[in-house]
């Protein structure tokens, strides 16, 4: 495990938002199928929560399945499903051990009942956590996340609740998955992909982003640890000087 400084407590993100990719690839150069990638994943996650956890990060939020992700094969998604549901219940007593609170993000009606009844399961069992919470992004795509908060404004203008004069930024983050949670000041992406995927498009404006070559499965506790080095030694000026 990697030794932590002073200097990361001290300056630790309050919220760190991860793109998990490279899990298929990572796989493939092993002579493997895409699944045994997802599954070496899960380890990964582990390690990333626990270190986070460690250095003192409030909120973790893991892009974990993605609205585009239905377009893959049928048996890879029925795979990554069950690997969610079994996943939740072997480590459901290791999240309550380490003081991890689980809240998921994402468009849940589309899911099957068995995963949305897990996911609703350890939800309620970690709502009371508060070493941190970690947001598993499933079935999350950013832009159907923004046109339901805007369906939702739209619909209080409509029934005279509300007046447009009155829509602002804090207004639509209220109407987001993310609602009441503080934006991410760190994005991570595995695999060295330079682009945002559909991910918190709104929530990641002002956030700094941390791109790595190593492909999922294979960032360590360590590879985290770079990251926030890398936090540290920026200045974020929020469009300022």
């Amino acid at each position: 495990m990697a030794a932590v400084s002073d200097n990361q407590i001290d300056r630790v993100p309050e919220h760190v938002a991860i793109i998990m990719d490279g899990n298929g690839r990572w796989a493939k150069a092993r002579g493997q199928n895409r699944l045994a990638g997802h599954k070496q994943g899960v380890t990964s996650v582990l390690n990333t929560i626990e270190i986070a956890a460690e250095l003192g990060v409030k909120y973790l939020t893991l892009y974990t399945f993605s609205t585009e992700n239905w377009n893959r094969p049928e048996q890879e998604v029925s795979g990554l499903m069950d690997l969610l549901v079994n996943s939740i219940k072997f480590y459901t007593p290791d999240m309550m051990k380490k003081g991890v609170k689980l809240q998921f993000i994402g468009d849940r009606d589309s899911l099957s009942t068995s995963v949305q009844e897990s996911m609703a399961e350890i939800e309620t069992q970690t709502t009371d956590n508060k070493k941190i919470t970690v947001m598993p992004a499933v079935n999350y795509g950013s832009r159907l996340e923004i046109v339901e908060a805007v369906k939702s404004i739209a619909q209080r203008t409509k029934d005279g609740s509300l007046n447009p004069e009155d829509i602002d930024e804090e207004l639509i983050s209220k109407n987001l998955y993310t609602a009441d949670i503080p934006d991410p000041d760190l994005l991570i992406r595995t695999s060295g992909e330079m682009r945002l995927s559909n991910f918190l498009l709104w929530q990641l404006s002002y956030s700094e982003f941390y791109i790595t070559d190593v492909y999922w499965p294979d960032f360590t506790k360590e590879e985290f640890s770079k990251a926030i080095e890398s936090f540290q030694n920026r200045s974020r000026r929020f469009g300022g000087v």
